[in-house]
């Protein structure tokens, strides 16, 4: 009986080695792998180029007194930028600000009205030499790609030459009549654009910003800019 039982059992062995000898091999196991996703996150300085025109009422930048005055200036501008953002999610949320030095410049002939009375005509240039702004930023990322929108303050240089005496005296003591007046002129900023990252740290973007400065808007600009930026960190 024993030896019926040592046959029945190395029959076993024999039969589950065969069969294990039939099985197909298991290919090793792989992990998936990890997909890195952009990281907009971090402190960023960059530049900038592009075109600003627009509408300017120079009379109404210095002084309410007189009746609208206004003209077209247009010219190319260049600058650099500075800011700070954070993403959670696709959401990103940050601080922008820019100085950008224009050659933008018009002029314009016409009647001078001050108080509502004629002055006569006058023939009047300007130049905006510097625009700077402070703006939030508020996007949405998809990878590298991201979409914001973005407002904030504005700060315009001009500068207006007068080709005839226009009632503004100079800030001397005196009662002589200017003949060109240059001032700075606080105002806000808002506009949107996409970004996209080329590597990790280097993005180009393309942006549209509106800018009115000067009491009720004197001076109302459109700029059209394009730039690059590399950011510290994410």
């Amino acid at each position: 009986m024993n030896k019926h039982i040592i046959a029945a059992v190395v029959l076993a062995f024999t039969s589950a080695g065969a069969f294990a000898a039939d099985l197909p091999m298991q290919t090793p196991y792989k992990a998936t792998p990890v997909i890195a996703v952009y990281n907009w996150t971090g402190i960023y300085v960059g530049a900038n180029a592009g075109y600003a025109t627009g509408q300017q009422n120079p009379l109404g930048l210095f002084s309410s007194d007189f009746a609208p005055f206004n003209y077209t200036l247009s010219g190319g501008m260049i600058g650099g930028t500075f800011g700070a953002q954070i993403q959670s999610g696709h959401v990103v949320m940050g601080l922008e600000g820019d100085i950008d030095w224009t050659s933008m410049s018009g002029s314009g002939t016409g009647p001078v009205t001050k108080f509502g009375i004629l002055q006569g005509t006058a023939t009047i240039s300007s130049n905006v030499s510097i625009i700077d702004t402070l703006r939030a930023r508020i996007g949405y990322a998809q990878d590298n790609l991201l979409f914001y929108g973005t407002f904030g303050l504005a700060l315009t240089n001009d500068v207006s030459n007068f080709g005839q005496t226009v009632g503004f005296t100079c800030n001397n003591g005196t009662l002589v009549a200017c003949s060109s007046l240059s001032s700075w002129h606080a105002g806000l900023a808002a506009g949107g654009g996409l970004e996209y990252g080329l590597t990790p740290n280097l993005s180009a973007k393309a942006e549209y910003l509106w800018v009115g400065a000067g009491a009720v808007n004197t001076l109302r600009e459109n700029i059209f800019r394009a730039g690059l930026n590399w950011r510290f960190g994410g």
